[in-house]
């Protein structure tokens, strides 16, 4: 979900920061966790820096959806009294599964509060890790090995004509780019 102000700040005419961006939506988003209690939704939200995040847990896709619905539907009517907006186009939804076999997902139409139909993604990307449906992490552990392989073949390319590498410049070369990549720990 990504929210924008209707309107800038009348006294400048700049947009706010993301300091008082969040301090702003910090009331709203308690309004919106008493509301869902208060009507037995059982929703976890977690709000970072611009990224929020709606978590149900239930047996049936049908009942998750129907839940999602109802949340978006209160967050949205208190943002809209709030003055503010819900830009749909970022809302992506995810389900996981413990089911062996294979499964047709429902959407979640959420056109009607202004929003698109959602697909359920077959695998999901949050924070460098990628998760899929039963969360078997072959696809993030491939993702990583390929990037650490293609990161040790374009090593190959610091020789210049006439030598290579020295052994110290190698192993230098390994702690700095590859480590991190092998070890999750990008530099930032």
């Amino acid at each position: 979900m990504v929210v924008r102000e209707k309107k800038v700040d009348p006294v400048n005419g700049k947009k706010y920061s993301p300091i008082f961006s969040a301090l702003y939506l910090s009331p709203i988003f308690h309004i919106f966790e008493e509301r869902a209690k208060n009507l037995k939704i059982p929703v976890l939200f977690l709000s970072f820096i611009d990224n929020r995040l709606f978590i149900l847990q239930e047996k049936f896709f049908e009942k998750t959806n129907s839940l999602h619905i109802c949340s978006c539907n209160i967050i949205f009517l208190l943002f809209e009294q709030f003055g503010l907006v819900i830009e749909h186009g970022k809302t992506e939804i995810f389900h996981f599964s413990r089911l062996h076999d294979i499964f047709n997902l429902p959407s979640l139409n959420l056109s009607y509060i202004g929003g698109l139909i959602l697909h359920s993604k077959d695998s999901w990307k949050y924070l460098g890790f990628i998760f899929n449906r039963k969360l078997l992490f072959h696809q993030h552990i491939k993702f990583y090995a390929n990037k650490a392989l293609s990161t040790v073949k374009c090593m190959k390319m610091l020789r210049n004509s006439i030598h290579g590498l020295l052994s110290y410049q190698k192993c230098l070369l390994y702690k700095t780019c590859i480590l991190p990549i092998i070890l999750y720990r990008f530099p930032l």
